[in-house]
């Protein structure tokens, strides 16, 4: 048994680098200047981001995926457009940057933005104004900025590909989130978490001895708290079928095929050392895979009421591989 996880500002855990991103959120909260959060992807830019608006809460929290913003509407999506600025452009229409004013715009992966685009944004920056597209009125905003992204900024501007102006706009309040690997002591009361945020999601609520999470403890997580996150997901939703093992990463369950092969050598000791068996549950590692795919696919459907998009992110699985796995077993 596990002492319940530490949360605070909707982070888990105790370790000294998110205790020093907790202190940064509570600094940043007390103003409305720009906030640029730097990490690899999955490490929670967006939870911290939410933090720092909920931390002194004016007005609306407005997400803005940067990456998701493509084409001539780019501009639209933003700004918002006025009736007849463009075909199809019916009527008045607001943007992002309007519906967060009064409160915070998060720009996620800014430095996906086009560099017409960051001038545009620069602009919001220092004149707290846009203008809708076709219109010729410059609109004032009163508007939190906090930006993320997992590229290297600084790398990015002396390629050329993000402005240096609006790199040192965005440079006033920087938070660093640590990759998973340099909080591993997090690991356990991540686990904690996750397995009841799955248990009140339907699925079952696992339990997993002290060897499997010491193994995942191990682990370097590229993927960071969004791929353990998925790994639990899978492990809860194998459960009952005796399959915890098979739900580990790709690279971890080679590393412990590997060391099983290693241990299984004449010269390397006894087979009793080989590690075949890490979860809570008696079935051997080498059952069906096939079948222990089957099974957490039909678990992970019902717990999703069938809802495929669901159940393929609740496998961390694309939606075409499930639509594929589910024709090659039948559940089509």
């Amino acid at each position: 048994m596990h002492p319940a996880p530490a949360r605070s500002h909707g982070l888990i855990g105790d370790s000294a680098p998110i205790a020093a991103v907790r202190q940064l959120i509570e600094r940043a909260a007390r103003h409305r200047l720009p906030v640029l959060l730097l990490g690899e992807s999955g490490t929670g830019k967006e939870v911290v981001a939410r933090a720092i608006h909920h931390s002194n809460v004016r007005g609306q929290f407005v997400p803005i995926d940067c990456g998701s913003l493509v084409g001539t509407l780019m501009e639209s999506e933003l700004f918002g457009h006025v009736k007849g600025a463009f075909s199809g452009a019916f009527d008045n229409k607001k943007g992002l940057v309007e519906l967060a004013d009064g409160g915070t715009a998060f720009l996620d992966e800014i430095g996906d933005l086009p560099l017409e685009m960051q001038v545009k944004l620069l602009r919001l920056i220092q004149e707290r104004e846009f203008r809708a597209v076709g219109s010729l009125l410059w609109r004032k905003v009163d508007i939190r900025i906090i930006a993320a992204t997992h590229r290297n900024i600084k790398a990015e501007t002396a390629a050329g590909r993000f402005r240096l102006d609006l790199y040192y706009r965005l440079n006033v309040c920087v938070i660093r989130l640590p990759p998973l690997r340099d909080r591993l002591q997090d690991v356990p009361p991540l686990i904690d978490y996750f397995a009841q945020a799955a248990a009140n999601a339907g699925l079952p609520h696992i339990r997993l001895s002290d060897k499997m999470i010491d193994l995942l403890q191990s682990y370097d997580w590229p993927g960071n708290v969004r791929e353990l996150k998925h790994c639990i997901d899978r492990m809860a939703a194998m459960y009952s079928e005796g399959a915890v093992d098979l739900a580990l990463p790709t690279g971890l369950l080679n590393r412990v095929a590997s060391d099983a092969f290693a241990a299984a050598q004449p010269d390397a000791g006894s087979l009793a050392d080989a590690p075949v068996n890490l979860s809570a549950d008696p079935t051997p590692v080498v059952a069906s895979i096939s079948q222990s795919e089957r099974k957490a696919i039909e678990r992970a459907l019902t717990a999703t009421h069938g809802e495929r998009t669901r159940a393929a992110h609740m496998l961390g699985i694309g939606r075409t591989t499930l639509y594929r796995k589910m024709k090659q077993y039948g559940l089509a």
